[in-house]
Protein backbone atom coordinates (compact mmCIF):
# COMPACT_ATOMS: atom_id res chain seq x y z
CA UNK A 1 0.00 0.00 0.00
CA UNK A 2 3.02 2.45 0.69
CA UNK A 3 4.14 2.20 -2.59
CA UNK A 4 0.73 3.00 -4.01
CA UNK A 5 0.59 6.03 -2.28
CA UNK A 6 3.34 7.21 -3.00
CA UNK A 7 3.26 6.66 -6.53
CA UNK A 8 -0.70 8.50 -6.63
CA UNK A 9 1.41 11.55 -4.45
CA UNK A 10 4.13 11.22 -7.52
CA UNK A 11 0.85 12.08 -9.86
CA UNK A 12 -0.82 14.68 -7.58
CA UNK A 13 2.80 16.86 -7.30
CA UNK A 14 5.25 18.31 -9.44
CA UNK A 15 8.32 16.19 -10.19
CA UNK A 16 10.40 19.06 -8.44
CA UNK A 17 8.39 18.68 -4.93
CA UNK A 18 8.62 16.13 -2.22
CA UNK A 19 6.76 12.76 -2.40
CA UNK A 20 3.81 13.93 -0.31
CA UNK A 21 4.36 17.76 -1.56
CA UNK A 22 1.09 19.03 -3.72
CA UNK A 23 1.36 22.13 -5.88
CA UNK A 24 -0.05 25.44 -4.89
CA UNK A 25 -0.82 28.68 -5.82
CA UNK A 26 1.39 31.00 -3.36
CA UNK A 27 -0.46 34.33 -2.57
CA UNK A 28 1.06 36.99 -0.58
CA UNK A 29 -0.53 38.50 3.15
CA UNK A 30 -1.21 42.18 2.86
CA UNK A 31 -1.69 42.37 6.66
CA UNK A 32 2.08 41.16 6.76
CA UNK A 33 5.45 42.24 5.02
CA UNK A 34 5.10 40.47 2.40
CA UNK A 35 6.42 36.43 2.63
CA UNK A 36 9.04 35.31 0.04
CA UNK A 37 8.07 32.31 -2.02
CA UNK A 38 9.11 29.31 -0.05
CA UNK A 39 12.01 27.83 -2.27
CA UNK A 40 13.15 25.35 0.63
CA UNK A 41 11.35 24.02 3.52
CA UNK A 42 11.47 26.28 6.60
CA UNK A 43 13.92 24.76 8.86
CA UNK A 44 12.81 25.24 13.09
CA UNK A 45 15.41 27.87 14.62
CA UNK A 46 18.01 25.83 16.39
CA UNK A 47 17.53 22.25 14.77
CA UNK A 48 14.77 19.51 15.90
CA UNK A 49 15.09 15.63 15.93
CA UNK A 50 13.80 13.82 12.85
CA UNK A 51 11.74 11.51 13.66
CA UNK A 52 10.27 9.52 16.64
CA UNK A 53 11.26 7.26 18.79
CA UNK A 54 9.22 5.50 21.47
CA UNK A 55 10.45 3.90 24.73
CA UNK A 56 7.35 2.77 26.67
CA UNK A 57 3.62 2.82 26.19
CA UNK A 58 2.06 6.26 26.27
CA UNK A 59 1.41 7.00 28.70
CA UNK A 60 4.27 4.99 30.81
CA UNK A 61 4.39 4.30 34.11
CA UNK A 62 5.73 7.83 35.02
CA UNK A 63 3.34 9.60 33.39
CA UNK A 64 1.19 7.52 35.55
CA UNK A 65 2.81 8.18 38.79
CA UNK A 66 2.19 11.82 38.22
CA UNK A 67 -1.48 11.24 37.06
CA UNK A 68 -1.90 9.89 40.30
CA UNK A 69 -0.48 12.12 42.43
CA UNK A 70 -2.21 15.27 40.51
CA UNK A 71 -5.35 13.12 40.98
CA UNK A 72 -5.04 13.54 44.78
CA UNK A 73 -6.22 17.35 44.33
CA UNK A 74 -7.40 17.64 40.84
CA UNK A 75 -9.69 15.90 37.69
CA UNK A 76 -7.23 14.23 35.54
CA UNK A 77 -9.67 12.22 33.41
CA UNK A 78 -8.52 14.18 30.39
CA UNK A 79 -4.56 14.30 30.95
CA UNK A 80 -2.82 12.46 28.07
CA UNK A 81 0.18 12.34 29.71
CA UNK A 82 2.79 14.76 31.16
CA UNK A 83 5.44 16.63 29.16
CA UNK A 84 9.06 17.28 29.39
CA UNK A 85 9.25 20.77 28.16
CA UNK A 86 12.77 20.84 28.72
CA UNK A 87 13.70 17.98 26.57
CA UNK A 88 10.98 18.87 23.73
CA UNK A 89 11.88 20.18 20.36
CA UNK A 90 10.54 21.73 17.60
CA UNK A 91 7.51 19.68 16.25
CA UNK A 92 8.45 16.88 18.57
CA UNK A 93 6.82 16.62 22.56
CA UNK A 94 9.06 14.71 24.65
CA UNK A 95 6.86 12.73 27.34
CA UNK A 96 8.40 12.35 31.10
CA UNK A 97 9.26 8.68 30.02
CA UNK A 98 11.36 9.54 27.64
CA UNK A 99 9.13 8.94 24.48
CA UNK A 100 9.22 10.96 21.71
CA UNK A 101 6.42 12.01 19.28
CA UNK A 102 5.36 14.02 16.24
CA UNK A 103 3.10 16.68 17.73
CA UNK A 104 0.60 17.43 15.51
CA UNK A 105 -2.31 18.33 18.21
CA UNK A 106 0.15 21.23 19.92
CA UNK A 107 -1.48 21.54 23.07
CA UNK A 108 -5.39 22.37 21.61
CA UNK A 109 -3.97 24.09 18.30
CA UNK A 110 -1.77 26.65 21.00
CA UNK A 111 1.74 26.29 20.20
CA UNK A 112 2.39 28.28 17.15
CA UNK A 113 6.37 27.81 16.94
CA UNK A 114 6.98 24.55 18.18
CA UNK A 115 9.37 23.90 21.19
CA UNK A 116 11.84 25.61 22.73
CA UNK A 117 12.00 27.69 19.60
CA UNK A 118 15.00 30.11 20.42
CA UNK A 119 13.22 33.14 19.60
CA UNK A 120 10.83 32.29 21.86
CA UNK A 121 12.57 31.51 24.75
CA UNK A 122 14.77 35.02 23.76
CA UNK A 123 11.76 36.94 25.24
CA UNK A 124 12.51 35.76 28.31
CA UNK A 125 15.77 36.29 28.06
CA UNK A 126 16.00 39.86 26.93
CA UNK A 127 16.38 42.34 30.04
CA UNK A 128 14.33 45.06 28.23
CA UNK A 129 10.93 42.72 28.97
CA UNK A 130 12.14 42.22 32.49
CA UNK A 131 9.38 44.22 34.07
CA UNK A 132 6.67 43.42 31.84
CA UNK A 133 7.26 39.40 32.67
CA UNK A 134 7.54 40.32 36.28
CA UNK A 135 4.35 42.52 36.80
CA UNK A 136 0.87 41.93 35.65
CA UNK A 137 -0.94 45.02 35.29
CA UNK A 138 -4.67 45.84 35.37
CA UNK A 139 -4.26 46.81 31.51
CA UNK A 140 -7.86 49.27 30.97
CA UNK A 141 -6.86 50.74 34.29
CA UNK A 142 -2.76 51.02 34.45
CA UNK A 143 -1.39 49.88 31.72
CA UNK A 144 2.34 49.97 31.07
CA UNK A 145 4.19 52.49 29.19
CA UNK A 146 5.11 51.28 25.53
CA UNK A 147 1.67 49.50 25.92
CA UNK A 148 -0.12 51.62 23.07
CA UNK A 149 3.20 51.28 20.86
CA UNK A 150 3.53 47.58 21.03
CA UNK A 151 -0.30 47.09 20.69
CA UNK A 152 0.25 48.55 16.92
CA UNK A 153 3.68 46.76 16.49
CA UNK A 154 1.74 43.24 17.57
CA UNK A 155 -2.11 42.84 17.32
CA UNK A 156 -2.37 45.47 14.21
CA UNK A 157 -0.11 44.72 12.31
CA UNK A 158 -1.71 41.64 11.57
CA UNK A 159 -5.60 43.25 12.38
CA UNK A 160 -7.88 41.92 9.43
CA UNK A 161 -9.15 43.87 7.06
CA UNK A 162 -11.27 46.60 7.79
CA UNK A 163 -11.41 46.31 11.77
CA UNK A 164 -9.73 49.35 13.70
CA UNK A 165 -10.03 48.30 17.12
CA UNK A 166 -8.87 45.77 19.54
CA UNK A 167 -9.80 44.79 23.21
CA UNK A 168 -7.55 41.98 24.75
CA UNK A 169 -8.65 39.20 26.64
CA UNK A 170 -7.83 36.29 29.23
CA UNK A 171 -8.96 33.33 26.81
CA UNK A 172 -11.25 32.21 23.80
CA UNK A 173 -13.72 32.07 25.70
CA UNK A 174 -13.93 35.36 26.94
CA UNK A 175 -13.36 36.64 23.38
CA UNK A 176 -16.41 34.93 22.41
CA UNK A 177 -18.69 35.93 25.26
CA UNK A 178 -17.65 39.92 25.56
CA UNK A 179 -17.63 39.92 21.65
CA UNK A 180 -21.17 38.82 21.94
CA UNK A 181 -21.97 41.35 24.84
CA UNK A 182 -20.22 44.94 22.93
CA UNK A 183 -22.94 43.58 20.09
CA UNK A 184 -25.97 44.01 22.53
CA UNK A 185 -24.38 47.58 23.64
CA UNK A 186 -23.42 48.77 20.38
CA UNK A 187 -27.86 47.37 19.11
CA UNK A 188 -28.93 49.07 22.55
CA UNK A 189 -27.33 52.49 22.11
CA UNK A 190 -28.23 52.46 17.93
CA UNK A 191 -31.59 51.43 18.49
CA UNK A 192 -32.23 54.25 21.76
CA UNK A 193 -30.59 56.98 19.17
CA UNK A 194 -33.46 56.07 16.70
CA UNK A 195 -35.97 56.52 19.42
CA UNK A 196 -34.73 59.85 20.36
CA UNK A 197 -32.57 58.92 23.58
CA UNK A 198 -29.44 60.11 24.73
CA UNK A 199 -29.18 56.92 27.05
CA UNK A 200 -30.83 54.48 29.17
CA UNK A 201 -33.70 55.64 30.53
CA UNK A 202 -34.36 55.54 34.67
CA UNK A 203 -36.89 52.41 34.14
CA UNK A 204 -33.85 50.49 32.50
CA UNK A 205 -30.97 51.57 34.29
CA UNK A 206 -33.46 49.95 37.65
CA UNK A 207 -34.67 46.87 36.10
CA UNK A 208 -31.45 45.57 34.79
CA UNK A 209 -30.55 45.53 38.82
CA UNK A 210 -32.96 42.44 38.78
CA UNK A 211 -32.50 41.02 35.68
CA UNK A 212 -35.27 42.14 34.14
CA UNK A 213 -36.88 44.53 31.26
CA UNK A 214 -36.07 47.02 29.97
CA UNK A 215 -33.17 46.99 30.90
CA UNK A 216 -32.07 43.31 30.64
CA UNK A 217 -32.53 42.80 26.77
CA UNK A 218 -34.06 40.04 24.94
CA UNK A 219 -31.37 39.61 22.22
CA UNK A 220 -30.24 36.77 21.20
CA UNK A 221 -27.41 35.44 19.00
CA UNK A 222 -27.81 32.94 16.72
CA UNK A 223 -25.13 30.21 15.82
CA UNK A 224 -24.87 27.04 14.07
CA UNK A 225 -25.42 23.17 15.11
CA UNK A 226 -22.02 21.94 15.71
CA UNK A 227 -20.61 24.74 16.66
CA UNK A 228 -18.06 25.17 19.91
CA UNK A 229 -17.40 28.78 21.17
CA UNK A 230 -16.32 28.58 24.67
CA UNK A 231 -17.69 27.21 27.70
CA UNK A 232 -18.78 30.39 29.54
CA UNK A 233 -22.58 31.07 29.86
CA UNK A 234 -23.25 33.29 26.85
CA UNK A 235 -20.56 30.91 25.09
CA UNK A 236 -22.19 27.35 25.73
CA UNK A 237 -25.63 28.97 24.45
CA UNK A 238 -24.12 29.31 21.15
CA UNK A 239 -22.12 25.98 21.18
CA UNK A 240 -23.92 22.70 20.25
CA UNK A 241 -20.78 20.20 19.79
CA UNK A 242 -21.20 17.87 22.62
CA UNK A 243 -23.59 17.40 25.36
CA UNK A 244 -20.41 16.78 27.38
CA UNK A 245 -20.03 20.50 27.52
CA UNK A 246 -23.82 21.51 28.25
CA UNK A 247 -24.95 19.61 30.86
CA UNK A 248 -26.85 20.61 33.68
CA UNK A 249 -25.55 23.97 33.06
CA UNK A 250 -28.79 26.80 31.83
CA UNK A 251 -28.64 27.87 28.75
CA UNK A 252 -30.52 30.94 26.99
CA UNK A 253 -32.81 29.80 24.53
CA UNK A 254 -31.21 31.08 21.24
CA UNK A 255 -31.47 30.24 17.85
CA UNK A 256 -29.55 27.21 16.15
CA UNK A 257 -28.91 27.12 12.15
CA UNK A 258 -27.76 23.96 10.34
CA UNK A 259 -24.18 24.46 9.19
CA UNK A 260 -23.65 22.38 5.67
CA UNK A 261 -22.67 19.00 5.79
CA UNK A 262 -20.55 18.62 2.86
CA UNK A 263 -19.96 15.37 0.76
CA UNK A 264 -16.72 13.99 -0.42
CA UNK A 265 -14.30 14.71 -2.62
CA UNK A 266 -16.02 17.91 -3.10
CA UNK A 267 -14.97 17.51 -6.88
CA UNK A 268 -17.57 14.85 -6.83
CA UNK A 269 -19.78 16.20 -5.12
CA UNK A 270 -20.33 19.93 -6.25
CA UNK A 271 -24.15 19.79 -7.13
CA UNK A 272 -24.95 18.08 -3.69
CA UNK A 273 -22.99 20.92 -1.72
CA UNK A 274 -24.31 23.55 -3.19
CA UNK A 275 -27.85 22.04 -2.55
CA UNK A 276 -26.67 21.47 1.04
CA UNK A 277 -25.58 24.56 1.81
CA UNK A 278 -28.37 26.82 0.00
CA UNK A 279 -30.90 23.99 2.23
CA UNK A 280 -28.54 25.82 5.28
CA UNK A 281 -28.65 29.36 4.16
CA UNK A 282 -32.41 28.92 3.41
CA UNK A 283 -32.82 28.28 7.22
CA UNK A 284 -30.33 30.97 8.35
CA UNK A 285 -32.06 33.42 6.94
CA UNK A 286 -35.44 32.20 8.16
CA UNK A 287 -34.27 32.15 11.99
CA UNK A 288 -33.17 36.21 11.91
CA UNK A 289 -36.04 37.20 9.85
CA UNK A 290 -38.45 34.79 12.55
CA UNK A 291 -36.64 37.22 15.63
CA UNK A 292 -36.03 40.42 15.54
CA UNK A 293 -34.39 40.02 18.67
CA UNK A 294 -31.48 38.23 16.92
CA UNK A 295 -29.08 40.85 17.25
CA UNK A 296 -25.60 39.09 16.09
CA UNK A 297 -24.67 35.61 14.71
CA UNK A 298 -21.19 33.61 15.17
CA UNK A 299 -19.81 31.08 13.06
CA UNK A 300 -16.41 29.62 12.93
CA UNK A 301 -14.74 29.19 9.74
CA UNK A 302 -13.77 25.49 10.35
CA UNK A 303 -16.13 23.36 12.55
CA UNK A 304 -13.24 22.36 14.60
CA UNK A 305 -14.75 20.54 17.77
CA UNK A 306 -18.02 19.59 16.45
CA UNK A 307 -15.81 17.05 13.50
CA UNK A 308 -13.89 19.71 11.23
CA UNK A 309 -17.06 20.59 9.30
CA UNK A 310 -16.23 23.24 6.65
CA UNK A 311 -17.85 25.20 4.29
CA UNK A 312 -17.92 27.11 0.68
CA UNK A 313 -16.18 30.88 0.86
CA UNK A 314 -19.48 31.30 -0.86
CA UNK A 315 -21.46 29.76 1.83
CA UNK A 316 -19.94 32.67 4.11
CA UNK A 317 -20.24 35.54 1.22
CA UNK A 318 -23.73 34.97 1.30
CA UNK A 319 -24.23 34.19 5.17
CA UNK A 320 -22.63 37.71 5.82
CA UNK A 321 -24.80 39.48 3.21
CA UNK A 322 -27.86 38.30 4.81
CA UNK A 323 -26.89 39.18 8.03
CA UNK A 324 -26.13 42.77 6.67
CA UNK A 325 -28.99 43.02 4.95
CA UNK A 326 -31.13 41.92 8.47
CA UNK A 327 -28.70 44.36 10.18
CA UNK A 328 -27.89 41.36 12.42
CA UNK A 329 -23.98 41.66 13.14
CA UNK A 330 -21.48 38.81 11.79
CA UNK A 331 -18.91 37.81 14.57
CA UNK A 332 -16.38 35.37 12.87
CA UNK A 333 -14.65 33.25 15.82
CA UNK A 334 -11.12 33.05 14.79
CA UNK A 335 -10.08 30.97 18.43
CA UNK A 336 -8.88 28.01 16.32
CA UNK A 337 -8.02 28.76 12.81
CA UNK A 338 -6.12 32.45 13.60
CA UNK A 339 -2.56 33.23 13.33
CA UNK A 340 -1.42 31.34 9.86
CA UNK A 341 -2.18 27.91 9.84
CA UNK A 342 -4.93 27.70 7.49
CA UNK A 343 -2.60 29.45 4.50
CA UNK A 344 -3.89 32.84 5.45
CA UNK A 345 -3.10 34.63 8.35
CA UNK A 346 -7.07 34.58 9.15
CA UNK A 347 -8.68 31.91 7.60
CA UNK A 348 -11.71 34.15 7.19
CA UNK A 349 -9.73 36.10 4.32
CA UNK A 350 -9.86 33.28 1.87
CA UNK A 351 -13.87 34.35 1.86
CA UNK A 352 -13.23 38.00 -0.01
CA UNK A 353 -15.92 39.37 1.76
CA UNK A 354 -18.10 42.67 0.13
CA UNK A 355 -18.11 43.72 4.40
CA UNK A 356 -15.72 42.83 7.18
CA UNK A 357 -17.03 40.98 9.97
CA UNK A 358 -18.23 43.14 12.66
CA UNK A 359 -15.97 41.51 14.70
CA UNK A 360 -13.11 38.19 15.09
CA UNK A 361 -12.26 36.65 18.25
CA UNK A 362 -8.93 35.21 18.44
CA UNK A 363 -6.57 33.08 20.73
CA UNK A 364 -4.50 29.87 20.78
CA UNK A 365 -1.83 30.67 18.59
CA UNK A 366 -2.00 34.31 18.90
CA UNK A 367 -1.00 33.64 22.90
CA UNK A 368 -3.29 36.43 23.95
CA UNK A 369 -6.66 36.37 23.40
CA UNK A 370 -9.45 38.97 22.62
CA UNK A 371 -11.34 40.70 19.48
CA UNK A 372 -11.01 43.11 16.97
CA UNK A 373 -14.04 45.03 15.82
CA UNK A 374 -15.16 48.05 13.94
CA UNK A 375 -15.61 51.24 15.47
CA UNK A 376 -19.52 51.12 15.80
CA UNK A 377 -18.77 48.45 18.40
CA UNK A 378 -16.75 49.93 20.75
CA UNK A 379 -18.43 50.60 24.18
CA UNK A 380 -19.77 53.88 24.70
CA UNK A 381 -18.32 54.51 28.08
CA UNK A 382 -15.50 52.73 30.48
CA UNK A 383 -16.15 49.35 32.70
CA UNK A 384 -19.24 48.36 30.27
CA UNK A 385 -16.49 45.40 29.14
CA UNK A 386 -14.16 44.94 32.34
CA UNK A 387 -12.54 42.42 34.31
CA UNK A 388 -9.08 43.34 36.23
CA UNK A 389 -6.40 42.29 33.94
CA UNK A 390 -7.88 42.32 30.16
CA UNK A 391 -5.24 39.88 28.75
CA UNK A 392 -1.34 39.55 29.73
CA UNK A 393 1.61 42.16 28.36
CA UNK A 394 3.88 39.08 28.69
CA UNK A 395 1.44 37.17 26.07
CA UNK A 396 1.99 40.15 23.64
CA UNK A 397 5.51 39.58 23.60
CA UNK A 398 5.25 36.26 22.69
CA UNK A 399 2.74 36.83 19.89
CA UNK A 400 5.36 39.55 19.23
CA UNK A 401 8.33 36.58 18.37
CA UNK A 402 5.52 34.39 16.85
CA UNK A 403 4.67 37.52 14.35
CA UNK A 404 8.48 37.70 13.62
CA UNK A 405 8.41 33.94 12.48
CA UNK A 406 5.89 33.78 10.21
CA UNK A 407 7.04 36.78 8.28
CA UNK A 408 11.32 35.82 8.41
CA UNK A 409 10.40 32.01 7.66
CA UNK A 410 7.40 32.28 5.22
CA UNK A 411 5.41 30.24 7.68
CA UNK A 412 1.92 31.04 5.76
CA UNK A 413 3.61 29.96 2.38
CA UNK A 414 4.82 26.93 4.15
CA UNK A 415 0.62 25.87 5.67
CA UNK A 416 -0.47 26.37 2.63
CA UNK A 417 2.12 23.49 0.87
CA UNK A 418 2.06 21.46 4.37
CA UNK A 419 -1.62 21.58 3.87
CA UNK A 420 -1.50 20.62 0.21
CA UNK A 421 1.17 17.59 1.34
CA UNK A 422 -1.41 16.36 4.16
CA UNK A 423 -4.64 16.30 1.83
CA UNK A 424 -2.77 14.75 -0.54
CA UNK A 425 -1.15 11.70 1.15
CA UNK A 426 -4.68 11.30 3.11
CA UNK A 427 -6.48 11.30 -0.24
CA UNK A 428 -4.01 8.68 -1.21
CA UNK A 429 -4.39 6.64 1.74
CA UNK A 430 -8.26 6.57 1.48
CA UNK A 431 -7.55 5.34 -2.25
CA UNK A 432 -5.27 3.09 -0.72
CA UNK A 433 -7.62 1.78 2.19
CA UNK A 434 -11.41 2.29 0.86
CA UNK A 435 -14.12 1.98 3.53
CA UNK A 436 -11.11 2.49 6.30
CA UNK A 437 -10.40 6.05 5.61
CA UNK A 438 -12.78 8.89 3.52
CA UNK A 439 -13.94 12.75 3.79
CA UNK A 440 -10.15 14.20 3.64
CA UNK A 441 -10.95 18.02 4.00
CA UNK A 442 -9.04 21.12 5.04
CA UNK A 443 -7.52 24.62 4.59
CA UNK A 444 -3.95 24.96 5.11
CA UNK A 445 -2.80 22.21 7.85
CA UNK A 446 -6.20 22.50 9.19
CA UNK A 447 -6.72 18.66 7.71
CA UNK A 448 -9.04 16.24 8.82
CA UNK A 449 -10.22 12.46 7.66
CA UNK A 450 -13.26 10.37 8.89
CA UNK A 451 -12.20 7.11 9.94
CA UNK A 452 -15.17 4.07 9.54
CA UNK A 453 -16.56 4.72 13.40
CA UNK A 454 -16.52 6.51 16.55
CA UNK A 455 -14.63 3.87 18.03
CA UNK A 456 -12.01 2.94 14.68
CA UNK A 457 -10.86 6.45 14.96
CA UNK A 458 -10.24 6.17 18.61
CA UNK A 459 -8.31 2.76 17.68
CA UNK A 460 -6.40 5.12 14.84
CA UNK A 461 -5.16 7.56 17.58
CA UNK A 462 -3.76 5.24 20.16
CA UNK A 463 -1.84 2.79 17.43
CA UNK A 464 -0.50 6.35 16.08
CA UNK A 465 0.26 7.39 19.66
CA UNK A 466 2.28 4.10 19.87
CA UNK A 467 4.38 4.50 16.46
CA UNK A 468 5.15 8.09 18.06
CA UNK A 469 2.33 10.76 16.23
CA UNK A 470 0.34 12.31 18.74
CA UNK A 471 -2.94 13.36 16.97
CA UNK A 472 -6.22 14.26 18.13
CA UNK A 473 -9.85 13.23 17.10
CA UNK A 474 -13.09 15.72 17.40
CA UNK A 475 -16.75 15.04 15.79
CA UNK A 476 -18.09 11.74 15.34
CA UNK A 477 -15.47 9.49 13.62
CA UNK A 478 -13.08 12.34 12.61
CA UNK A 479 -9.38 12.92 13.32
CA UNK A 480 -7.87 16.80 12.67
CA UNK A 481 -4.56 17.45 12.06
CA UNK A 482 -3.14 20.54 13.86
CA UNK A 483 0.68 20.77 14.14
CA UNK A 484 2.41 24.14 14.58
CA UNK A 485 3.76 26.44 11.47
CA UNK A 486 7.08 24.80 11.45
CA UNK A 487 5.58 21.65 10.71
CA UNK A 488 6.35 20.88 6.78
CA UNK A 489 5.89 18.18 4.29
CA UNK A 490 8.44 16.33 5.67
CA UNK A 491 6.73 15.67 8.96
CA UNK A 492 3.66 15.16 7.01
CA UNK A 493 5.73 12.18 5.34
CA UNK A 494 6.87 10.82 9.13
CA UNK A 495 3.09 11.11 9.87
CA UNK A 496 1.13 9.57 6.67
CA UNK A 497 4.22 6.71 7.07
CA UNK A 498 3.16 5.88 10.41
CA UNK A 499 -0.58 6.63 9.16
CA UNK A 500 0.17 3.59 6.40
CA UNK A 501 1.02 1.42 8.99
CA UNK A 502 -1.68 2.16 11.59
CA UNK A 503 -3.99 1.60 8.64
CA UNK A 504 -2.59 -1.64 7.21
CA UNK A 505 -3.34 -2.83 10.67
CA UNK A 506 -6.59 -2.51 10.83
Amino acid sequence: PLVMLRAAARRLAPATHATWRIHTRMASMPALAEEPPVQSQPSFPGGEPTGPSMRTSCPGPESERMRAQLGATQETGAVKYFVDMEMSRGNYVVDVDGNRMLDMFSHIASLPIGYNNPRMLDVFRDPANLTWLAHRPALFNLPPAGWAERIQSTLMRVAPPGLTHVTTQMCGSCANENAMKQVYIAVANARRAADGLAGPTPEELESSMVNRAPGAKPYKIMSFHGAFHGRTHGCLSVTHSKPIHKLDVPAYDWPVAPFPKLKYPSADNVDANKAEERRCLDAARALMDADPDVVGLIVEPVQAEGGDNHASPGFFRELRRAASDRGVKFIVDEVQTGCAASGSFWAHEAWELDDPPDAVTFSKKMQIAGYYTKADLVPDEPYRVFNTWMGDPSKVLMLEAVIDCVERDGLIANARETGDALKGGLEALAAAYPGKLMNVRGVGTLVAADLASGAERDRAVKELRAEGVDIAHCGEAAIRCRPGLYFTPEHARVFLDAFDRVLRRM
